[in-house]
């Protein structure tokens, strides 16, 4: 999370701007529309200008060129013979008209932003983007806030959401929209200027009436909603305002990633892979710092004042630089890998681009579908310099927090809050057994939400059939005998659950997709919850067959669980 000192400042901006006046939206026509720079070769310059934007995942950059703007000779880049001057850019239009323009071949934003960029960029051969390295994976430092009456994600159908133009939300929320079986046509988007720390931005736009949701960086999100909870409407929060969905729980939708241009690669590929390994390199090591800072604390300090110089133009701003490193994921070696060449992962760099696009092309922001490739290196030749190249999975969870958690929630019928998405299977009389020729779209979505929402609990939900209980009160059994039956269902219903989740386990390894199982709640419900509805404290007996089988269910709930931090295993 970002530190006070951010939060104030934000805080600050936000009441004084929207004082001033009101937010000015602007209109979002593809960039291939916006931008006319021609296109020219790469400049040639002594040292190779590299855009960094303020972001953690870049602090790992800075590292590797020597804690300095232009890459000091010891550094891990200039052992490589690179010479680099990294310059932040995070007006996304500049960074593309610098790229077209041959200032720097290089490109800097997310798998959306270069997405966005890839039919301008594609119109000259020379300029067509390879999407080299992803640098890290968003962790906390992005979120999706709402106003009263918005309680899913499903809710946003018919609302309207607050989105920067070109900027690194979109995808985002295009995403979560389709996970909840929405689309961006069900949403109407107003777009401003600017990301933060202006009076154009999503979160001044969020304190206009008429504007029920916005995606913006955690920072305002915090300040809108009285740091995290729900807002009071006092000292610049909106009352009733809450964050619906942060990064830390949808930790796998937006992915930082470094783009070339294609007549550079091509003539400089070998330049570009000693690049790919120093920011390997640069991640590793910064990590290692980090471990150990206590007994290296006057290398932390100088590798900390560093990137709040070129992240925040001040050496002093080393708060900041450290927030924005706690709310990214490094992927290192090991993530390259996966992300670019396992075809098996849902979050690898073939389903991004072609997600990104897809949504892209119908929210009016691409033209058409364009070529984004990747680099397809060799990576056995990128391990040079590297100690950890395996990656180690370890369980996200604390698993019997999370039951206990799950527990409480049951029992006080809260199940339903923090709720994001939720989807139901059905089975027959008597069923114990669920094969994936059965049930492959279910199971299909369960790794992709888990893949997607590696922050969030699923719950695996069993349902029974009421109808042996009612038929026993009918015959008026005694209290012990309705017991007995109701025991009976509740376990029948938990033993479905635990068989439903082990099928998707198998399933899921047969597709080479190793599922975290710590991430996983099983509940059973009994006859507690029929589809067919409560008459009183009974079961209502279901009055067609239809609504019998309705009963017969597993239903899958996909949890925000983030107020409950201790339920989440220390790093």
């Amino acid at each position: 999370m970002r530190r006070l000192k951010i939060l104030c400042a934000v805080l600050l901006i936000m009441l004084f701007s929207s004082a001033a006046r009101a937010v000015q939206y602007v209109d979002a026509p593809p960039l291939a529309k916006v931008i006319s720079a021609a296109v020219e070769e790469v400049k040639p310059a002594e040292h190779v200008r590299v855009p960094l934007i303020t972001w953690g995942g870049d602090e790992a950059t800075i590292f590797a060129n020597g804690n300095a703007a232009r890459t000091a000779p010891d550094s891990i880049f200039g052992k490589k013979g690179l010479k680099l001057n990294l310059a932040r850019e995070d007006d996304f239009k500049k960074q593309i008209e610098a790229y077209l323009k041959g200032d720097t071949p290089y490109l800097r934003g997310t798998m959306g932003m270069v997405s966005m960029a890839s039919e301008v960029l594609g119109r000259d051969p020379r300029t067509a983007p390879v999407v080299i390295y992803q640098l890290t994976w968003s962790n906390g430092g992005d979120c999706l806030a709402v106003k009263p009456g918005i309680k899913t994600v499903k809710d946003l159908k018919g609302k309207t959401v607050a989105l920067q133009a070109y900027g690194p939300h979109v995808d985002y929320l295009a995403k979560v929209l389709a996970d909840a079986g929405l689309s961006m046509s069900d949403v109407t988007v107003k777009w401003v200027k600017d990301l933060t720390g202006t009076a154009e931005t999503p979160a001044d736009a969020f304190r206009e009436d008429g504007i029920d949701a916005a995606m913006m960086i955690i920072p305002d999100g915090m300040a809108l909603t009285s740091g995290g909870a729900v807002g009071t409407g006092a000292e610049g929060s909106v009352k009733g305002a809450e964050i619906l969905l942060s990064t830390k729980t949808a930790n796998r939708v937006i992915a930082d990633v470094y783009a070339v241009r294609s007549d550079y690669f091509k003539s400089r590929r070998a330049e570009v892979e000693k690049f790919v390994n120093g920011l390997m390199q640069g991640e590793e090591r910064l990590a290692e710092l980090l471990k150990n800072k206590t007994g290296r604390m006057k290398d932390y300090t100088e590798t900390v004042k560093a990137s709040a110089q070129l992240l925040f133009d001040s050496p002093a701003a080393t708060a900041d630089a450290e927030s924005l490193r706690a709310d990214c994921e490094f992927v290192g070696f090991a993530g390259n890998v996966k992300f670019f060449t396992d075809p098996n992962y849902p979050r690898n760099f073939l389903n991004l681009r072609e997600q990104t696009q897809n949504a892209f092309v119908k929210l009016g922001l691409l033209g058409r579908k364009s070529p984004l490739a990747a680099a397809e290196f060799n990576y056995d030749a990128l391990k040079e310099g590297l100690s950890n190249v395996a990656g180690v999975a370890v369980p996200k969870f604390d698993s019997a927090k999370v039951a206990g958690v799950i527990q409480r929630k049951q029992q006080q019928d809260r199940l339903a809050e923090g709720e994001l998405f939720s989807f139901e299977v059905f089975f027959q009389p008597n069923q114990n057994q669920f094969s994936a020729d059965l049930y492959a779209d279910a199971f299909n979505k369960v790794i992709e939400l888990a893949s997607t929402y590696g922050g969030a609990v699923i719950t695996v939900e069993g349902h029974s059939d009421p109808m042996g209980w009612l038929q026993a009160k009918k015959k008026q059994e005694t209290e012990m005998a309705l017991g007995q039956i109701k025991q009976a269902a509740k376990n029948l219903s938990l033993s479905r659950a635990n068989a439903v989740r082990e099928s998707i386990v198998t399933f899921a390894a047969a597709k080479g997709v190793i599922l975290d199982e710590s991430q996983f709640a099983v509940i059973g419900h009994g006859i507690a919850k029929p589809r067919s509805g409560m008459c009183g404290d009974d079961p209502c007996p279901p009055k067609t067959e239809q609504a019998w089988r309705d009963n017969m269910r597993v239903e899958f709930r996909i949890l925000q669980l983030e107020a409950e931090t201790s339920v989440f295993k220390p790093l």
